[in-house]
């Protein structure tokens, strides 16, 4: 299975959430959307569910040799979620990407007021918070996530992603009351793998969406 591109993915992922709140599963939803790639999936999910749409803003804290590697996560405020298991095989410490988490803490904040405009994250209490992204790979950003919306006290926490790998998966179903992936290959490799389009969503493409101009 590959998807034509993040908005294709994102009905395919509505009709399946469509179901579970037919069968009752998403009572009052509040969808999330974890920028960047996430909020154009996330858009045709509020869309067809008739739901609030926001973004929560996560970031990924990389391996200092390779920054697509994802060791660890931040969240709103929240302290790093690390993924021990990544730092003990690649003999990393926590110490040593202060760096890369002090990065990655200033780049959320100009997000954050970019995105949301110092507006504080809907209320949840009681609410479904759907988090949507466009794929899962290491599971350390999504996990970062969750952690933060459960903080919000939200009656039921689900993840709703196009693809994840079957690890990712393991991780987030710990965390998340349910987890709806359409599809996860054994043979994963990246996320970008299982779109045929799949660049780069800019900031100005996050703000049309939220704003209701694409």
């Amino acid at each position: 299975m590959r998807f034509r591109d993040r908005r294709q993915a994102g009905a395919a992922l509505a009709e399946r959430l469509l179901v579970r709140r037919e069968e009752g599963a998403l009572p009052d939803p509040v969808v999330l959307a974890l920028p960047r790639g996430g909020v154009v999936v996330a858009a045709e999910v509020a869309r067809t569910l008739d739901a609030p749409l926001d973004v929560l803003v996560a970031r990924k804290i990389g391996a200092p040799f390779q920054t697509e590697l994802g060791v660890g996560a931040i969240a709103g405020e929240d302290e790093p979620f690390f993924d021990e298991r990544a730092l003990d095989r690649l003999g990393l410490s926590k110490a040593a990407l202060e760096p890369i988490v002090e990065q990655e803490r200033d780049e959320l904040h100009r997000r954050e007021q970019l995105y949301r405009k110092g507006r504080a994250i809907p209320e949840l209490t009681g609410h479904t918070a759907v988090v949507v992204d466009d794929g899962v790979a290491t599971g350390v950003t999504a996990l970062a996530a969750l952690r933060s919306v459960r903080r919000h006290d939200p009656g039921h926490v689900t993840l709703a992603v196009p693809v994840c790998s079957p690890e990712a998966a393991l991780l987030v179903r710990e965390e998340a009351d349910e987890v709806v992936c359409l599809h996860e290959p054994v043979a994963f490799m990246a996320v970008g793998l299982w779109y045929e389009e799949f660049d780069q969503v800019t900031d100005d493409e996050v703000l049309d969406v939220l704003h209701g101009l694409s």
